[in-house]
């Protein structure tokens, strides 16, 4: 089992990220029977199945916070790949995982992204974590 998820692209949101790399082709969302990964420019986050922890459906965002690339939340160190404002997944995971910095020094407790099939996403992560 493979699923492929695309993100969706919001016109404003598309050209704030340009600059850094998102395109559709640099973001997607991949769940394969042993793993979590996505890509989002520059930024990758992979995980076993194992270490996620739950999955809920959020949103909406405003554009300041989320738009342009990986957005780190200084309240929970969350990480954010955002292309819309409407609603997005968030994944929590049992160990925090790496993500905006190459170093790893930055450890991430959740993932929010904005996938064009956010139903599907979260069904698929609910099945997985079973």
């Amino acid at each position: 089992m493979t699923a492929e998820f695309a993100f969706a692209f919001e016109p404003s949101y598309r050209l704030a990220a340009l600059p850094f790399g998102i395109t559709d082709r640099t973001a997607r969302v991949v769940l394969t029977e042993t793993e979590f990964a996505t890509r989002f420019g520059l930024w990758r986050v992979r995980t076993p199945l194992s270490n996620l922890a739950g999955v809920e459906l959020t949103g909406p965002y405003e554009f300041l916070k989320t738009a342009g690339p990986a957005r780190l939340s200084m309240a929970d160190r969350g990480l954010t790949f955002a292309t819309n404002g409407r609603q997005g997944v968030c994944v929590r995971f049992r160990e925090a995982v790496r993500g905006i910095d190459p170093t790893g020094r930055i450890r991430h407790p959740g993932l929010t992204v904005t996938v064009a099939d956010c139903a599907g996403l979260h069904q698929a992560l609910q099945d997985a974590a079973r």
